[in-house]
C-alpha cells in the first residue's frame, strides 16, 4: 500500500510501487485532467506539481512521491493558477485542448517563481510542453496576460 497525498486528500492506493504517478492519479484515483501523451516524459501532458515543481508524472513511480504534495490539474488554486486560467479563457488559447492541463501546471509553476518572465524565461519554462495545434503564439501571450493581472 502507498500512502499519496493529491490536492491536499490522503489516498491509500494498493499498487505496484513502480507504477506510474499518471495511472495511481487517473485509474487509481480518478482524476482524470493529467492526461497520457508520450509515455516518456517528451510531452508534458502529464505534468503535474510534486511539492510545486512541475514533475511529469507519467515516468515518476508513486513510490518515488510518497509523503509529498502531488497537486493536479484539479487541485490547482492560487493566484498564479488563477491568472493563468482566466488568461487562457480571454486568449482562447486551447485549441484541441488535450495538452492544456500540462501547459497550465508548467505557467502556473513559472508564475509562481517569476511572476515578471521574459519570452526567454516563458520559452525555458515551457520548452518540455508540446502543444500538437501550435498554440504557442497564444499560450506566450496568456502567460504574459496572467503575469500582468497577478494580484
Amino acid at each position: 500500500m502507498i500512502r499519496l497525498k493529491i490536492n491536499g486528500a490522503t489516498y491509500k492506493l494498493h499498487v505496484d510501487p513502480d507504477t506510474p504517478l499518471l495511472w495511481a492519479i487517473r485509474d487509481a484515483v480518478g482524476l482524470t485532467g493529467t492526461k497520457y501523451g508520450c509515455g516518456r516524459a517528451l510531452c508534458g501532458a502529464c505534468t503535474v506539481h510534486i511539492d510545486g515543481r512541475p514533475t511529469r508524472s507519467c515516468i515518476m513511480p508513486v513510490s518515488a512521491v510518497a509523503g509529498q504534495s502531488i497537486t493536479t490539474i484539479e487541485g490547482l488554486n492560487s493566484k498564479a493558477a488563477t491568472a493563468v486560467q482566466s488568461a487562457w479563457r480571454q486568449l482562447d488559447v486551447v485549441q484541441c485542448g488535450y495538452c492544456q492541463s500540462g501547459q497550465v501546471m508548467s505557467a502556473t509553476a513559472l508564475l509562481t517563481d517569476n511572476p515578471n518572465p521574459s519570452d526567454e524565461h516563458i520559452d525555458a519554462a515551457m520548452s518540455g510542453n508540446i502543444c500538437r495545434c501550435a498554440t504557442y503564439v497564444r499560450i506566450r501571450a496568456a502567460i504574459k496576460l496572467a503575469a500582468k493581472n497577478l494580484p
